[in-house]
């Protein structure tokens, strides 16, 4: 196998709340041409339920090429048919349906890098939840020392006030 000129977790992007990655991006990591890849799968296509595969919409297919930039140096410009998008799970099943070298290795790097970003999401999140918390914690102790130098303030402003004009010596 290639050593892989750009890492995997680029080619992977969050679609309908999944993550997936596209065909054209794993027939180039499988080595194989992105039609012979499809062929591949529509011969087995029993193994790709909709939570599996699915095929992009024409707005889905625009977007991850206008942020993500998912094709190069003109790369699918004129595809016939719009993209397969696979979920973890499909990728696990490419495994089962390409079975050259090849395939076995790449699918071992595709599955570990899944499995890196899900403990990257979970590790995430979790520090979101302790900074959230820090937060609150910290707005609770601000707003009482807001309420201790406010209760000073108007203290300070009430003994100004009764020391107006002069004072007559006794």
């Amino acid at each position: 196998m290639n050593e892989l000129t750009i890492p995997i977790h680029h080619k992977i992007y969050t679609l309908r709340g999944k993550q997936i990655m596209i065909d054209s991006d794993l027939a180039e990591l499988y080595e194989v041409e992105t039609k012979v890849f499809n062929q591949a799968v529509k011969r087995n296509i029993e193994r790709f339920p909709e939570d599996f595969m699915f095929q992009l919409t024409e707005d889905e297919y625009a977007s991850l090429r206008s942020q993500f930039v998912t094709l190069e140096n003109g790369r699918g410009k004129h595809r016939k048919y719009l993209p397969h998008a696979f979920t973890e799970n499909g990728v696990y099943m490419l495994s089962a349906v390409l079975k050259s070298q090849v395939a076995i290795e790449v699918s071992i790097e595709i599955m570990r890098t899944f499995t890196k970003l899900r403990e990257f999401t979970l590790h995430y999140n979790a520090l979101g939840k302790k900074l959230i918390e820090l937060e609150r914690k910290n707005d609770k102790q601000f707003q009482k020392v807001f309420g201790i130098l406010d209760n000073l303030v108007h203290e300070t402003q009430k003994t100004d006030a009764k020391v107006m004009g002069f004072i007559k010596d006794a």
